[in-house]
């Protein structure tokens, strides 16, 4: 894109009763101070966006003669297409026109940002601006117009297996992802590294304060088989035994259970035996006839006989059982008991050894464990920080390479994109001009001057754009090299009055 100014006309802008410049391929304002030099190319920028050269918002009207109305109006052409445009003042309201025809601001606005963006263009016309904006912005403009190196560029950089790594991992994420993966996992496993060893430590100690079970284990586990075998020889003669006391106790409490019964039956009989026939009526005192003194005798007959069968039939059986335990013999098993209490007794010793033995078994197995689980975290920790630094050699060669592209750019100047922080060594973000090691803000006026022009060029041929320049203040600066595109110098000449001089005529 190219872009010419053809022609400046203000009217009542600050000192400027009536002015027209028509600009050349260079364009020379000289005279003394106060006498409306920078006056000129800052009302291109107010004609433009409303503010002066370097972005600031300025009230153009003039102080010391009556007016009626401010305007400016700038002939310009992009790509050889003309568009005329006018900002003005009048009655405190700001008018506007395109092409003559009074606009909005938002039309004139739209037109112009439709025509370059206003930050490359200030940048362009005036080699202040660019170093007048936020370090951001000048980073930003300088790389909108540079391509980051390719990560295949990147890679070749690196040690092979930084590069294979992340040439893998990158498959399924981005970088900046793999950075929020890796930082959270390293997190994670530093703590949980932490507790795995304490575990392990601990476990430790509990090993070693176990006590020594001081025998052969398989001697040990040899000797309680033993002892149990005898323990249930010994409790199998005494189960037969207890067997036959349940029963001798049995028979016992039987006969007792009997004799009460047939003491019992003993002792109704003198009752039933001398029980009288009696032969009237128990109601009416009656004789009863004979019959019925026969059924009274055949009743008591009848409970005589079932008496006598019934307790001999008690006798019977409690002889019976008198009989059953006489063929029995108690058997003492104490003394037997004894000898497994005895038995048991011997048997501590190894089964304490052969729980201390288990008991110490488990632990080393629980220790193996953890030590496979801390070094599994241990590794997974380590992974992640390999990651993480492989991101960090990865965005340094990046930086690196990126910052050697643009400073192939330039020719006198050094540009810095990053800075590395002194807490963890990262690279960040930055934007620092520097000119024979000095950095920008420390330049002198015609060092800073040589240093925008040197920009905006770079600015220039990277964006494609070739648009007018301003340099003011050109008395301070006795050499630089010319900028593409017009060329709008503005020099202070002692006692002279303002003065437009084109390359072909003088005005």
């Amino acid at each position: 894109m190219h872009i010419r100014f053809q022609k400046l006309t203000l009217k009542n802008y600050k000192s400027h009763r009536d002015l027209t410049v028509d600009f050349g391929e260079l364009t020379k304002i000289t005279g003394d101070n106060a006498k409306g030099k920078s006056s000129i190319p800052e009302s291109l920028c107010w004609t433009l966006y409303g503010t002066d050269s370097l972005g600031s918002k300025l009230d153009p009207t003039p102080i010391g003669y009556a007016f009626d109305e401010v305007k400016a109006e700038l002939l310009l052409s992009v790509d050889e297409k003309q568009v005329l445009l006018g900002r003005g003042i009048a009655k405190g309201k700001t008018k506007y026109w395109v092409n003559e025809v009074p606009s909005k601001a938002t039309e004139l606005d739209e037109l112009v940002q439709s025509l370059f963006d206003k930050d490359l263009f200030l940048s362009l016309f005036n080699p202040a601006y660019f170093p007048s904006l936020h370090w951001e912005a000048q980073r930003k403009l300088i790389l909108q117009y540079v391509t980051s190196p390719a990560n295949k560029e990147v890679f070749g950089q690196l040690p092979p297996a930084q590069a294979d790594k992340l040439a893998d991992l990158v498959k399924k994420h981005s970088l900046a992802e793999l950075d929020k993966i890796h930082r959270e996992n390293k997190n994670k496993q530093d703590k949980a590294y932490i507790a795995a060893q304490s575990r392990t430590k601990t476990l430790l100690q509990q090993l070693n304060s176990l006590p020594e079970y001081g025998v052969d284990i398989d001697e040990a586990t040899e000797k309680v088989a033993q002892l149990d075998g005898q323990i249930m020889e010994i409790e199998r003669t005494t189960e037969a035994a207890a067997d036959t006391n349940r029963k001798y106790t049995a028979l016992q409490s039987q006969i007792k259970s009997l004799q009460e019964q047939v003491s019992a039956s003993a002792g109704k009989w003198p009752e039933l035996r001398d029980e009288q026939i009696v032969d009237t009526c128990r109601t009416c005192k009656q004789a009863l006839q004979d019959e019925a003194v026969k059924a009274v005798a055949d009743d008591k007959n009848r409970r005589v006989q079932a008496y006598k069968e019934q307790h001999a039939a008690l006798v019977a059986k409690r002889k019976e059982a008198e009989a059953q335990l006489e063929a029995l013999e108690y058997i003492d098993v104490s003394e037997q008991l004894e000898k497994i209490r005895a038995l048991e007794q011997d048997k501590l010793p190894y089964l304490d050894a052969i729980k201390a033995y288990s008991r110490r078994a488990q632990l080393e197995d629980q220790i193996e464990q953890a030590k496979v689980a801390e070094a599994e975290t241990l590794a997974s920790r380590n992974e992640s920080v390999f990651i993480l630094d492989a991101i960090k050699a990865f965005e340094a060669k990046e930086a690196e390479l990126q910052a050697g592209k643009v400073q192939d750019l330039f020719t006198t100047l050094s540009i810095r994109l990053f800075k590395q922080n002194k807490g963890d060594g990262e690279l960040k973000p930055d934007f620092e001009i520097e000119m024979d090691g000095k950095p920008y803000r420390k330049l002198s006026l015609s060092e800073s001057i040589r240093a925008g022009l040197e920009l905006r060029d770079v600015l220039s041929q990277q964006s494609g754009i070739v648009a007018p320049c301003i340099v003011d203040n050109a008395e301070s600066i006795t050499r630089f090299t010319q900028p593409n595109g017009q060329l709008i110098m503005c020099r202070v000449v002692a006692g002279q009055d303002l003065k437009i001089e084109t390359e072909d005529e003088v005005k």
